[in-house]
């Protein structure tokens, strides 16, 4: 109904419905439920892609979809210590490799402790979730870096960049230079 009514007032817009945010050279557009959250991080993203991909992280998840999915990420979802503590430990050591013995000491818990919370919390495995933090590690770096497959696969902990494709690609549903060429908001770079 909306669609229609937008073309047939404005029949010589050419009108995207098929992404929240499109954008040209000289104009932005958002069009969803919270689309101006799009658009704030869309000029957020033109200063500084990482601060861009840190907002939005505690916004929404990454718009695979035309209308772009929105919810609380896990981070956001819980307000537990250790699973807090777990994560910083996490993200600090995405490139070394998982150890649930080396977390759960930086945490100050036993490893059956951690393993119980992270899982009555966010409903998965430490390991799962650190493993979801690497891709999205790499995803991030996909999108704002120019680094080839390799440093990234090494940088994610990772030891070859066929590896890391394959995760990618089963984790987000797209290939690794799809994921290069969409920036956080989803519009075409």
């Amino acid at each position: 109904m909306a669609r229609t009514f937008f073309r047939a007032r404005y029949p010589s817009v050419a009108l995207d419905d098929s992404r929240a945010l499109v954008g040209n050279d000289r104009v932005v557009t958002a069009g969803a439920v919270l689309a101006h959250f799009d658009l704030a991080l869309w000029f957020v993203r033109q200063r500084s892609p990482e601060l861009a991909d840190t907002v939005a992280r505690y916004l929404m998840l990454d718009p695979r979809s035309p209308q772009a999915t929105y919810a609380i990420p896990d981070h956001l979802r819980h307000a537990d210590h250790l699973v807090m503590l777990f994560e910083k430990w996490a993200r600090e050591n995405l490139a070394t490799g998982f150890s649930l013995e080396q977390a759960a000491a930086f945490v100050g818990t036993s490893e059956r402790t951690l393993s119980r919370r992270i899982n009555m919390v966010l409903g998965r495995s430490p390991l799962s979730y650190f493993q979801s933090l690497r891709v999205e590690r790499a995803a991030y770096l996909l999108r704002t870096t120019k680094l080839g497959m390799d440093e990234i696969a090494a940088r994610t902990g990772y030891d070859n960049a066929a590896t890391l494709r394959t995760l990618l690609r089963r984790k987000t549903g797209r290939t690794a230079s799809e994921i290069r060429r969409t920036n956080h908001l989803g519009v075409q770079d």
